[in-house]
């Protein structure tokens, strides 16, 4: 292990505004290439990540006021790292307050067996949501298409699709009452809704049918998204 990586696992992570700064100038110091940087700014940055940690200097000279340089290499922290590491913050909270598994894209259930197995094991914390859908019926594909964008969109929601004639109830889910939207979580019914074509417009997007669970708060709060692409500034 690198002596870099021994001082940031030894300087303990705390709470409040000055863990905070802490926190920052660790995560600044690790995302940087040491190796390209003159030996006075590395040694600075190291000892601005682990200020409690002193080595060759006293801790009078720790306790010090900052010069103007390390002031100004101070604002030289640029904007996107500033940025990756409030992802990062946001990232480890999500992580904390989530429960549950996340899933990826719609779920197509072949059978009434898969059907009722989901609904049974899946985790007590998750949104189940099934639309029960027929090829050729008015506002079936729409729907598919405005769940896939949805499911992206809210990953720890299980998204799952049956053709009505696969599970083996084609009787009670006839055309008039496709396409249809159930709801369940821990295993209960918490919403039902045949023919939804009549709760959207004609012309419906992923937006209208986000809207039309939210207003019977069905969906939990959108994950903020990430600025995956945005390119990193590196500091000279």
């Amino acid at each position: 292990m690198s002596e870099r990586l021994m001082d940031l696992e030894e300087t303990a992570t705390h709470t409040g505004p000055k863990g905070v700064i802490n926190d920052w100038r660790r995560f600044k110091l690790e995302s940087m290439d040491l190796e390209n940087l003159p030996p006075a700014k590395r040694e600075l940055l190291r000892q601005m990540s682990s200020p409690n940690r002193a080595r060759d200097d006293s801790r009078a000279n720790l306790n010090r006021k900052m010069s103007v340089q390390e002031y100004e290499l101070l604002k030289e922290e640029d904007e996107g790292c500033l940025k990756k590491y409030r992802r990062q913050c946001m990232q480890e909270m999500h992580e904390k307050l989530s429960f549950g598994p996340r899933f990826e894209g719609v779920h197509d259930l072949e059978s009434g067996e898969a059907f009722l197995e989901v609904i049974k094991k899946e985790h007590h914390t998750t949104v189940v949501i099934v639309h029960i859908y027929k090829v050729g019926v008015k506002g079936c594909e729409q729907l598919n298409n405005c769940l896939d964008c949805l499911a992206t969109e809210y990953p720890t929601v299980k998204f799952c699709r049956i053709d009505a004639v696969a599970s083996g109830a084609s009787e009670r889910f006839s055309d008039d009452v496709l396409p249809t939207l159930l709801v369940y979580k821990a295993g209960e019914l918490i919403g039902n809704f045949l023919a939804c074509m009549q709760h959207l417009n004609e012309e419906f997007f992923a937006t209208d049918v986000e809207a039309f669970l939210n207003s019977y708060g069905l969906l939990p709060e959108k994950e903020l998204p990430g600025d995956e692409n945005e390119e990193e500034n590196d500091v000279e």
